[in-house]
């Protein structure tokens, strides 16, 4: 696996635990963005939409994009990826006690 996969697996796993965390589930690409970086990953505005795009592929997220403002929210199998209770291969698994 190459460091860039590496980086998106654990930046997709970061985007989770923060949906998980926000009130609702939800949160918005720009907040994602600045939360990124606390955590070493230092995404473009770009790079967190085609995450996002991607989470929403595999239904781990729900998206709504007004005129290119992103609103996430998590699935109900994200939160269960973000805790740990479930897996998927192309995502960081939390380590336990988070």
């Amino acid at each position: 696996m190459s460091y860039h996969e590496t980086v998106r697996e654990h930046a997709r796993i970061a985007i989770l635990r923060f949906l998980e965390d926000a009130p609702a589930y939800t949160s918005n690409a720009s907040m994602l963005g600045t939360q990124l970086p606390r955590l070493g990953i230092a995404f473009t505005r770009d790079q967190v939409a085609t995450e996002l795009h991607w989470l929403q592929e595999q239904g781990l997220v729900s998206l709504e994009d007004n005129s290119g403002f992103i609103v996430a929210t998590a699935t109900t199998r994200g939160v269960e990826i973000a805790q740990g209770i479930a897996r998927h291969p192309n995502i960081q698994r939390p380590r336990p006690g988070r």
